[in-house]
């Protein structure tokens, strides 16, 4: 039976899987109680697990080192209950392979060799080229959905990933290139890479040592 998450952690994991957001993101985050993150954030600002910073009229919350380590230790007590049969290691395992064709798939988007120009930014000239990476990213959505239903199954907090991936490749079919690999935007690029981080932080490896 899937597990729910205590809101103390979803609010301290929000903060983590947004990287810089303010209160209002990570209540929406898991769609907590803002006035509830608002008191649960006053209290971790107080812990030194997060801190506060303003640019101009941008301000947001951010993990500190303190906060990450919290956060490790919260998913590595709720993963020891939750998922005795290493669902969640299996998953990410099965994972990895749509990983590298996501990055790919964002490469290319991104990226459209011209002239002898490897590195020439696409330009979105060639209607034909872009559908071909839309179908690839719309194969991997079809190959994310299972996980994220068995992931679901252990952890709620792992619920919406593929219906926000299909959101934003529905935007991009209609011409919305944003929605893709844009960060400003809950972009496909955006959905995936928070999937990754939630799966990494959950089972306790650092990005850096990844295989």
């Amino acid at each position: 039976m899937t597990r729910h998450s205590s809101p103390e952690l979803l609010v301290l994991h929000g903060v983590r899987l947004l990287g810089f957001a303010d209160t209002v993101e990570v209540a929406g985050r898991f769609a907590l109680d803002p006035a509830d993150t608002a008191r649960t954030l006053a209290v971790a600002q107080e812990r030194d697990w997060v801190q506060h910073t303003a640019f101009a009229d941008l301000g947001g919350w951010s993990l500190t080192g303190d906060g990450r380590a919290e956060n490790e230790r919260q998913l590595a007590r709720e993963r020891a209950v939750a998922d005795p049969d290493d669902v969640i290691g299996s998953t990410y395992r099965e994972f990895l392979p749509l990983n590298a064709r996501l990055l790919r798939a964002c490469t290319e988007w991104q990226l459209a060799p011209s002239g002898g120009a490897t590195l020439a930014t696409n330009e979105h000239t060639d209607p034909d080229r872009d559908a071909r990476i839309l179908d690839e990213l719309a194969a991997l959505h079809r190959a994310m959905v299972p996980l994220v239903d068995r992931l679901t199954g252990v952890l709620a907090r792992f619920t919406g990933y593929d219906s926000r991936f299909a959101a934003a490749l529905r935007r991009a079919w209609h011409g919305e290139h944003d929605w893709v690999d844009r960060t400003h935007v809950d972009s496909c690029h955006r959905v995936w890479f928070q999937l990754h981080e939630d799966l990494m932080a959950t089972l306790g490896i650092d990005r850096g040592a990844e295989h």
